[in-house]
Order: structure tokens, then C-alpha cells, then sequence
């Protein structure tokens, strides 16, 4: 701070800013890590970490800790949050093991965990919990306010604490809640990006575009609030956020141009068959798997290049982006300076502040089997079986690859209308060490599962129970009930144990599942709503149409004035139109007409006295016809 600006402060002022610019409690930094994954993949990783003291944070004082989330979090008396973000599929079969073991990604969807002080009451706990997620739903744009009550579980084994809470960790209460069909756009990278310092204009956040963001294979955006202590003696205990967004991109996809998004195949000559397959021929090709990277280039992938450094109280040695590639692999960086470090498969640059950040690779083959992914700790599937609109079975396979037995919690949270039998639970080749079980309330709580099993070493286990489905209230089915309801992803955690330390606190998730419910034929309500609006429209409108109607003749009938002055209008009218030449058209008609009528009443005299002349003279025909009766 300038000399002039401190001394125009207030002497109490000054001092604080003083001490608050020497010792700079405040931190903020950010991190991208690549990684090419098989199959033509790249997985970034994008980690933007805010501190503040919690004594600044306790008297609204934030430099970077957003302060839009920060009084949500003390009014709701949050003390640790996270929230996930979550579409697409994490592909473990190819892909490996997940990102940060898990603990930075959520179930399909919108997840949400929190601990918060209820002051020993679960009523009050509750209140806040309301609280909170109605206040981030506004926050983030996303709709976390329809996690209520019948969607609102508290763990017991499968989530802890991640921060420092001291002696205040026994009065806080966990809730934990899904919505496993919120789906995830835009609207929620927006808020997200304005919790940032830079806000997206600098920084590696300039690389997060929301066409390329969720038009990936799989991505999720995360939020993790925990107070930290470091347990140095005189050290002031600090609040961090952390915000990450991981992704897993197609490289050919993402590297189409704009103006033509539409996907195309390649041309035949620009396929390499398999010529090793029984059915290759002439007309026949069976493209061959890749065995290597394609070339690609980060400005390509995320539509532009990074827009400088959010240069913010970094550390001289500190890096912003991470390239995880063999040491063999040629890269070209532009707009950064390489960091060297010990290592073999990594390559760190920092980024400057007054020019655009790019990474280029060129095409690298890899022999088969060569660079695998590691395994991850646990293979899980998750399915509904069975047929009909009354019940249902639920199956859950659990794999351990590994040469060692593995301890974890299974955790599901079941909607009320899913009515699980738990006589019919059953474990195939694996053992069942302690079981968590909250029943459902019709309407009010829904159905909260948890189990400790333990999977043999290289083997497979399967969970199974059934389940019944609840009839609902035809007001209580969405507009596309046909589709199905969403049922949450189950959650499993890893226990530590002598065997498998590496694998303690990792976290696999399985897919959401949709499940049919016996739905109505709407239509039928809506044939019955418009006949009887129809009849009743017919009765009731004669029945008041004869009473409030009165019947007159049409000579008991005052004339309107309006016809009268209709009727005045128009002789005027005609009038001026007839003065100078209608006239004279009018009484040489009339004369036409008076002539006519005196020749046409001569002509009947004369018939009339020939006709008398007739009957006196004794005309025979006028006899005969007289006689006929013939006029």
C-alpha cells in the first residue's frame, strides 16, 4: 500500500490494514492438471483454493472467500459443506481409477452433504438444513430446494469430516441429500464462476466455456468448505474453500470445428482396418483399436487458450498447470515458463500475466499394454430386475480385483415409494459386518441403507433384496410420468484396513437407476373433465339463458335509435346524389311507366268486352270450358 494512502486513513485504520497487508492471512491459488487418458480421452482437472482466517471470517472481513457463500454459511451455522455437481459416466473399465480417488465428485445429478450445529436439537438442525439448501438453490440457479424431508437422510459410517472442529465436533449433525434428476448446465457455471476472484476473465478459468464443459463424456464441479488448522502452536485456525472442476473430454469431439458440430464419419481411405479379423474384405473394414494419443492442442480442446495468470499473492516457485506425459513426448508451450522438478512423467509451467497460455502435442504412438491406468479399488454395478407394476428386485455386483480383502461402507438412499423387503436381503461371497437401517414414512422420509461388508480378495460379490412399489396420487406423478423416477446412485466408501492402507477414504459411486411405477391413464381424467364441463355448459347455459331472457312480439318492440338515424343517413345520402341527374332519369321512367300501364288497361278492356261478346253470342269452346269448369 502507498505511504500517502496509509496516512490519509484513520490511525486505528491504518493500523489494521498495516497489519493485515504484513502479515496476508488471505491466500488464493489455482491449478489445472491434464492427463491423456485411452481411447482418444483427456482428463482435466481445474482446483481454485480460497483461504481466510476464521477470526476475519467470524467478523465479515473477505478479500478472496466469496462473501455471497460465506453469509449463507454463517446464518445457516454451516460448519463444514459440499456440494457436487455431476453428469455423465466415469468409465472404469478404461479409464482407471477415479480422479482424486473420488472425494471430489458426486452421484449423477445434484449432491449435497453438510455438518451443521443444531445445538442438540434435530428439529433445529433441520430448520437450518431448510435453510440452506434453499439458499443455495437461489445461489447456484439449481433446484436443491426440492431436498426435503423425503429426500434428506444422515449417514452414520459412509461420510466424515473433513475439517478441524475441535470440541465442537460432537454437537454438529450430519445431512446428506440427492437429486439424482437435476440436470446440470450453464446456469450452474455461471454462480460458480463469479465465486472466483478473477471471475473467468483471467486465469486458467478462462478455459472453462460451458459447450465444451458439458459436452464431455463425463464432468463434475465441486464445492468443499472446512476450517483448517495446522497445528502449529500461535497459528490462527483458517476457513478454505476449495473448487474444482474435473472432466474427461473427447479429444476428436472436442477438437471439431464450430461451424460444422455435426459428428461425421471418416472417409474409408482414412480408416485403418484390421486386417486380422475373419470378416476383413475388400468391401469390409473393422477399424483398428487405438493404440496411441492423437495429436491435440489446448486451445482446440477448450475453444481458446488461457487469457494470462490470475497473478494473486503467488508464491515465486508456485505452478499453474500440470502436464502429466511421458518425459519421451515432445510438447510445445507458448505463454508460460517450464518449472523444473524431479520428475519423470510430469511437467508444471507458470503462467504469465501478460500473454495467452497454449499446449501443443503432436501424435504419439504407445505399444499396447504400455502406460495402463491404475486399477481403481472397486468395480460396482448397480441394476433393477424383474417385471410387472407391483414389485421388484434390486442386484448390486461389488468386484475386488486385488489380491487383498477390501472393508467398505454401502450406503442407499431409496425414495418412500420404493418399499424395500429386508427379510429378502441377501450377500453372495462376501460378509456382512454391521448394518445402518432407517425405514421409510409414506410421504415424509424416505428409506436410509447402510452396510459394512467385507469382499474376499479377487472375487465377486452380489447384493440383493426386493423391493414394492407404491401406487402414488395422481397429483403426485410428473408431467412425464411415463418416463420413470429417478432413484440416487449408491455410495460406497473404502475402510481402512492392514491390508489395503492405499485405498483408505476412496470413494466409487454408481449410476442413478430409473424405476416404473404403476401410472394411470391420464387420459381418462381428461375425457371425464371435458364431458362433463360440456354437459354442464349445456344445461346450466339454457337453464340461465330461459330464465334471464325475456320473450316480447316483435310489434311490442320500440324502434332503435340507431335504426332511425341509420335510416336518416342514408336519405341524405341518396339525396345528394340524385340532385343534379337522377332526376331527370326518374321521371322519364316515370313516363315510360304511365305509358305502359294506360296501353295495358286498354288491352283488358278490350279482352273483357270480347269475352262478354263471347258468352252472349253462345261461343261453344267458352260453353264447353264453362261446363268443364275450366276457367
Amino acid at each position: 500500500m502507498h505511504l500517502s494512502a496509509l496516512l490519509s486513513l484513520p490511525a486505528s485504520l491504518a493500523f489494521l490494514t498495516f497489519t493485515l497487508a504484513s502479515a496476508s492471512p488471505h491466500s488464493y491459488t489455482e491449478h489445472l492438471h491434464l492427463l491423456p487418458l485411452p481411447q482418444s480421452h483427456l482428463h482435466a482437472h481445474f482446483n481454485f483454493t480460497a483461504t481466510t482466517p476464521l477470526s476475519a471470517y467470524e467478523s465479515s472481513h473477505f478479500r478472496y472467500f466469496p462473501r455471497s457463500l460465506a453469509q449463507i454459511l454463517q446464518h445457516t451455522r454451516t460448519k463444514e459443506l459440499h456440494l457436487r455437481f455431476t453428469t455423465g459416466r466415469w468409465d472404469d473399465e478404461a479409464w482407471g481409477a477415479r480422479p482424486l480417488d473420488g472425494t471430489r465428485e458426486g452421484g449423477t445429478g445434484v449432491e449435497l452433504w453438510a455438518w451443521v450445529d443444531g445445538e442438540g436439537s434435530t428439529t433445529v438442525a433441520k430448520e437450518r438444513w431448510s435453510e440452506l439448501v434453499n439458499s443455495l438453490s437461489g445461489l447456484f440457479c439449481a433446484s436443491l430446494n426440492f431436498i426435503d424431508s423425503t429426500k434428506t437422510v444422515r449417514p452414520v459410517r459412509t461420510f466424515e469430516p473433513e475439517g478441524h472442529h475441535g470440541n465442537a465436533k460432537g454437537g454438529l449433525q450430519l445431512l446428506h441429500g440427492m437429486l439424482p434428476h437435476e440436470v446440470v448446465c450453464t446456469e450452474n457455471l455461471t454462480p460458480f464462476l463469479k465465486l472466483l476472484p478473477c471471475k473467468g476473465k483471467a486465469g486458467i478459468s478462462t478455459l472453462l466455456d460451458g459447450h465444451k464443459l458439458f459436452d464431455a463424456t463425463w464432468q463434475s464441479m465441486a464445492i468443499d468448505v472446512r476450517p483448517v488448522c495446522e497445528g502449529k502452536a500461535g497459528e490462527e485456525c483458517v476457513l478454505e474453500i476449495q473448487q474444482s472442476v474435473s472432466m474427461a473430454l473427447s479429444i476428436p469431439r472436442s477438437m471439431r470445428e464450430r461451424h460444422d458440430p455435426i459428428p461425421r464419419p471418416a472417409r474409408i481411405e482414412d480408416v485403418e482396418c484390421d486386417e486380422s479379423k475373419p470378416w476383413n474384405g475388400h468391401d469390409t473394414c473393422f477399424p483398428k483399436a487405438l493404440t496411441g494419443e492423437p495429436a491435440w492442442t489446448l486451445s482446440k480442446v477448450f475453444g481458446h487458450a488461457a487469457k494470462g495468470a490470475c497473478d494473486l499473492e503467488r508464491d515465486d516457485q508456485a505452478f499453474d498447470v500440470t502436464l502429466e506425459v511421458p518425459s519421451d513426448r515432445p510438447v510445445n508451450a507458448t505463454g508460460a515458463s517450464e518449472l523444473t522438478f524431479p520428475s519423470t512423467t510430469r511437467r508444471h509451467y507458470r503462467l504469465s500475466a501478460s500473454s495467452s497460455f497454449d499446449l501443443s502435442l503432436p501424435a504419439h504412438s504407445t505399444p499396447l499394454g504400455q502406460n495402463s491406468p491404475p486399477s481403481p479399488p472397486l468395480y460396482a454395478t448397480r441394476q433393477i430386475a424383474g417385471h410387472g407394476q407391483e414389485r421388484g428386485s434390486m442386484h448390486t455386483t461389488l468386484r475386488n480385483p486385488h489380491a487383498h480383502p477390501l472393508t467398505l461402507v454401502y450406503m442407499e438412499t431409496l425414495p418412500w415409494y420404493q418399499r424395500p423387503y429386508m427379510h429378502t436381503l441377501r450377500l453372495a461371497n462376501g460378509k456382512q459386518e454391521k448394518m445402518y437401517y432407517t425405514p421409510a414414512l409414506d410421504r415424509k422420509r424416505g428409506t436410509h441403507l447402510e452396510l459394512v461388508l467385507t469382499i474376499p480378495a479377487e472375487s465377486t460379490a452380489t447384493l440383493t433384496y426386493d423391493f414394492e412399489k407404491a401406487v402414488l396420487r395422481y397429483t403426485e406423478y410428473p408431467p412425464d410420468a411415463n418416463r420413470g423416477f429417478d432413484v440416487a446412485p449408491a455410495v460406497i466408501r473404502i475402510l481402512a484396513n492392514n491390508e489395503s492402507p492405499q485405498f483408505a477414504g476412496s470413494y466409487v459411486r454408481t449410476t442413478s437407476l430409473l424405476l416404473s411405477l404403476p401410472t394411470p391413464d391420464f387420459s381418462m381424467p381428461y375425457n371425464v373433465i371435458i364431458l362433463t364441463s360440456t354437459v354442464i355448459a349445456l344445461g346450466f347455459g339454457s337453464l340461465f339463458n330461459l330464465l334471464t331472457r325475456s320473450f316480447v312480439l316483435a310489434e311490442e318492440v320500440p324502434p332503435s335509435p340507431l335504426a332511425g338515424v341509420v335510416r336518416r343517413m342514408r336519405d341524405l345520402v341518396k339525396g345528394l346524389l340524385g340532385k343534379n341527374g337522377d332526376v331527370a332519369k326518374d321521371e322519364e321512367s316515370s313516363e315510360v311507366k304511365d305509358g305502359k300501364t294506360a296501353e295495358i288497361s286498354r288491352y283488358m278492356r278490350e279482352e273483357t268486352k270480347g269475352k262478354a261478346n263471347g258468352i252472349a253470342n253462345g261461343d261453344a269452346d267458352l260453353r264447353d270450358r264453362r261446363a268443364r269448369g275450366s276457367p
